[in-house]
């Protein structure tokens, strides 16, 4: 009798807002929220100064952005809900690690290496072993932030190895 009382509790479902996947999206799109309404005091910059875009034009798009990408994992997790685990797998930890590493390459060598050691370290720890695609996410990942960036937004990348090749020839 205590067995069949058992069951019937687990198979009674929790209310959404009690999930860990509500919650962790309702945080996300308060913060985002938050944010995204703290953008429209950003103060406008004159034609004659402004490179590129707006200074609030970007993290409007990024939060934005933010919202929607969460709002689709979301709607995902109703379809394939998330695993339970007891512990975080060791590339977790190493992704963290990673992006320590990218702040001292950034901060010493150059910001464009930086993305490239961290696209191709990344893709690595999480299953990609194949070396000709480690070293197409190297090359283009870092090339297409670095046009994005440079071209499309009009800024410039901190001065570093490979960057002073670019600006200075």
């Amino acid at each position: 009798m205590n067995n069949v009382r058992n069951k019937k509790r687990a198979n009674k479902s929790l209310p959404f807002f009690f999930k860990d996947e509500f919650k962790v999206f309702s945080i996300i799109i308060i913060v985002s929220t938050i944010l995204l309404i703290s953008t429209f005091s950003f103060d406008t910059v004159p034609p004659i100064l402004n490179r590129g875009i707006q200074p609030a034009t970007f993290p409007k798009g990024l939060l934005v952005l933010i919202i929607v990408l969460t709002t689709l994992i979301y709607y995902l997790s109703f379809k394939k809900p998330w695993k339970k685990e007891k512990k975080l797998p060791k590339n977790f930890f190493l992704t963290l690690l990673s992006f320590i590493f990218f702040i001292i390459i950034s901060k010493t060598l150059d910001f464009f290496l930086a993305i490239s050691v961290l696209s191709v370290f990344v893709s690595y720890n999480w299953g990609e072993k194949r070396f000709f695609y480690l070293l197409l996410v190297g090359i283009i990942f870092p090339f297409i932030v670095f046009v994005f960036f440079e071209m499309i937004l009009g800024l410039r990348f901190p001065q570093g190895i490979i960057t002073n090749l670019y600006y200075y020839y």
